[in-house]
Order: structure tokens, then sequence, then C-alpha cells
């Protein structure tokens, strides 16, 4: 784990890149921009990178802004070590959750550019519930069709039950 300090908020904000894999510590007061406006900057901008908050001025309404912007923890000075070591643990597990599920979901839409038109169709229709025999009827084609289709959405989507199939496509229709 590698860590970057800076000078002061704003050249934090000035920075060109940020690390993916990463969580940012804040103390409460710092010069130019405390860390909660900071908190709020980075919220404007789609940041989402997870915050640990250290204080040593800590008061209840700091810490509620900080946790309902979403830091992870609001640590009070002096702390011990391992506190801060947990904390950054579990922002950096948050983290490592967020860029699996954000890879499953970037997999999982890569399969589903591979379906012709008529396969995600009747992907749908499956999804909803409906029987081969009601699909074939709607489409105006044979249900021996619909079978085809609906067998060759199951491999190209690498689903092995309906059930997995439904919550694909809730995934995919959250992205």
């Amino acid at each position: 784990m590698i860590a970057k300090v800076f000078e002061s908020p704003l050249e934090f904000l000035a920075a060109k890149e940020l690390d993916d894999f990463a969580c940012i510590v804040l103390d409460v007061q710092m010069p130019g921009l405390d860390g909660l406006a900071l908190q709020e900057r980075l919220a404007q901008r789609g940041t989402d990178l997870p915050i640990v908050f250290i204080t040593g001025n800590a008061n209840v309404p700091d810490a509620v802004r900080a946790m309902k912007g979403g830091a992870i923890d609001f640590l009070r000075k002096p702390f011990e070590g391992f506190e801060l070591l947990d904390a950054i643990t579990a922002a950096l597990s948050r983290v490592s959750a967020s860029f699996d599920d954000k890879l499953k979901t970037a997999e999982l839409m890569e399969r589903y550019e591979h379906l012709t038109p008529r396969e995600k169709e009747i992907m749908f229709l499956v999804a909803q519930g409906k029987q081969n025999k009601i699909i074939a009827g709607e489409l105006g084609v044979s249900e021996s069709t619909v079978k085809v289709h609906r067998h060759n959405v199951m491999n190209k989507m690498q689903m092995r039950s309906l059930p997995e199939l439904t919550i694909a496509i809730q995934r995919l229709n959250r992205s």
C-alpha cells in the first residue's frame, strides 16, 4: 500500500488522477478548505472514493455530517494505530467490492452485446416468466424456434437457471 500526501486540500483537488483502489484520510480542520467541505466537493465531482475522517476537535454535528456524506469512519485524536488501519481496511474493502461489482457488470454487458436482437427479445420475455408457447405466439414463431433462442441466450449469457438470468437482467438494467 502506497500513501500519497498532499500539502493542502486544494493541491489534492488539483491532482490529475487518483488511484482507483484508494481511500482518502482527511482531517476535519485543514488550511484553506476543511475536510467536510472537501468531502462535499468530491461528491459534486462524482468521486466515490471512501473517506476516513480524523479530528482533534470532534463534535456530533461534524461527525453526523461526515457520515451522512458517506464517510467510512470518524476517528477522534488521539486514536490507536490499529483503529486507523481498521478504518482504511474497511474503506479498501468497499472499494474492492465496488470494483468487483463493476467488473461483473461489464462482463455481463459484454455477453449481452453478443446476443442477437431476437435473443434479447426472448431473454426479456423468458425473464418475465412467459412460457415458450406464449412467447412463440406473441412473436409469430414456432415453439421450437423459441427453445433454440432460449438455449442460445442461456449459453451466451453463461447462465444456468432462470433466476440467475433474472438477476443478471436486473444488474443490466441498473447499469
